[in-house]
């Protein structure tokens, strides 16, 4: 589910790994079940390919409007969705994944960070590391996000060795290609695309041409390779095609005004990703009376899929129709159990309900919410929520303990987390995990009185 009410909307500390590009900024992250699935799918061969295990990186997907992707320390894949909506078909989004991975399977952030010391900007290559375990902390709802700029002269530096890599990755990503027997067309198509935007002024080019430097030698290989390898004309997997379109139609619908979204999918389209995006426009209008029996038309054709049960869901949930909502979010977990995102969904509606009924099944799913993903601080709030319902003061102290810690609130982690200790048992996993907590708090309050002091 595309959210901001349900909140992982965050947005959180991060810095860029090419300098210079803008003086500082804040970024927007989205959580999405179904995009961040999608993302996976096109980028796990890719992940294998460099030589890395696909369930270690984390994807990131940016709130932003304009076209760009990059990999930072920690195996960290960021994706605007400028990206998703301006690429034409999927070989163009993959075709930028793989030369992602061409970075990753490089060592390109290593080398990144040494280039940036060199060029003197050992600050910014230092913060690298908290910035990328900020953005996997998920850390709550508001931060700063600031990319850093630096003198003229080492950017400069960095940049003639940043076009040295892309030249790497991109050999990568096409070598990647040809392994896998896919066509690098849509990548040539998107570097051609890009090509045009090298004579706008800076202000006005898109992150990806800045952060990433073409040239003219780049687009010639790449082409070069299309003309000579096997795999140009393989067309672009058939179960990759209507996910692309899918995540497009979805990300058009949420983000742009709906009266554009059904301009741009008009009646008369009956396609899967049409109907989806006016659902989801009526739904944000608000006019359920037009969105319900799209979405309920999607399910019939497709009773098994979780996004449309997902989406069916939020439509009722954010218009007070919690109840009505229950049933929806089982389904699409029942039909993607591993899910964090859904069951996190459905979690948060059954303690919603306030029925007593239901706070032995929430908890269930919190619970696998915060073992799948232990750095999700509202997964720890909800939890501690459904614990405190039941009358269990001491998992709740323990939960939100996990959750003040992650959103940098020292203060209260201690409190928590002593808290829970005087109730439990020695040795026992949580105990030992609430004296880390405590331990880590501690040491972060007084970081924090040192640097009160400097």
């Amino acid at each position: 589910m595309f959210k901001n009410r349900i909140s992982r909307l965050a947005v959180l500390l991060l810095v860029s790994l090419a300098p210079g590009v803008v003086n500082a900024q804040t970024i927007e992250f989205i959580r999405d079940a179904e995009i961040e699935n999608t993302i996976r799918t096109y980028a796990t061969p890719f992940f294998q390919q460099a030589g890395v295990e696909p369930s270690a990186v984390e994807i990131h997907l940016v709130k932003d409007s304009q076209i760009n992707a990059f990999v930072a320390e920690g195996l960290n894949l960021f994706i605007n969705t400028g990206l998703i909506v301006k690429t034409e078909h999927a070989g163009q989004l993959i075709g930028v994944i793989a030369h992602e991975c061409g970075h990753i399977a490089g060592g390109h952030l290593v080398k990144g960070r040494g280039e940036m010391e060199n060029a003197g900007y050992a600050s910014l290559a230092s913060m690298i590391l908290g910035a990328a375990a900020a953005v996997v902390a998920k850390r709550g709802d508001v931060g700063t996000a600031i990319m850093m700029g630096g003198n003229d002269m080492a950017e400069r530096s960095y940049l003639a060795f940043s076009r040295s890599i892309e030249g790497a990755a991109d050999t990568a990503a096409l070598s990647f290609l040809d392994n896998l027997h896919m066509s690098a067309r849509g990548f040539l198509e998107f570097m051609e695309m890009l090509g045009d935007q090298e004579l706008l002024v800076s202000a006005r080019q898109d992150p990806y041409v800045r952060t990433h430097p073409l040239s003219r030698d780049r687009v010639s290989e790449i082409r070069h390779h299309v003309d000579s390898s096997p795999w140009s004309d393989a067309p672009v997997p058939p179960a990759y095609v209507e996910p692309h379109k899918r995540m497009k139609a979805k990300l058009i619908a949420f983000m742009d005004p709906p009266v554009t979204t059904l301009s741009r999918y008009k009646e008369d389209d009956t396609s899967i990703e049409a109907r989806y995006a006016r659902a989801i426009a009526y739904y944000r209008k608000p006019d359920l009376v037009h969105a319900i029996p799209l979405i309920d038309g999607l399910i019939s054709e497709r009773p098994e899929d979780p996004y449309f049960h997902e989406l069916k869901g939020q439509m009722l949930f954010e218009n007070g129709r919690v109840a009505e909502a229950v049933p929806e979010y089982k389904q699409s977990v029942k039909y993607l159990p591993d899910n964090a995102l859904l069951r996190e969904e459905l979690g948060q509606v059954e303690l919603e309900l306030e029925d007593n009924s239901q706070l032995a099944d929430a908890k269930e799913h919190l619970t696998f919410v915060t073992r799948r993903e232990p750095d999700n601080a509202s997964g720890w709030r909800l939890l501690a929520t459904a614990y405190g319902r039941m009358g269990d003061e001491t998992m709740a102290a323990a939960s939100m303990a996990e959750y003040a810690l992650l959103m940098g609130r020292w203060n209260e982690a201690l409190h928590d987390a002593t808290k829970a200790l005087k109730n439990l048992k020695k040795g026992t996993p949580t105990e030992i995990r609430m004296q880390d907590v405590r331990s880590q708090a501690e040491q972060m309050q007084e970081r924090a009185r040192n640097n009160g002091r400097g």
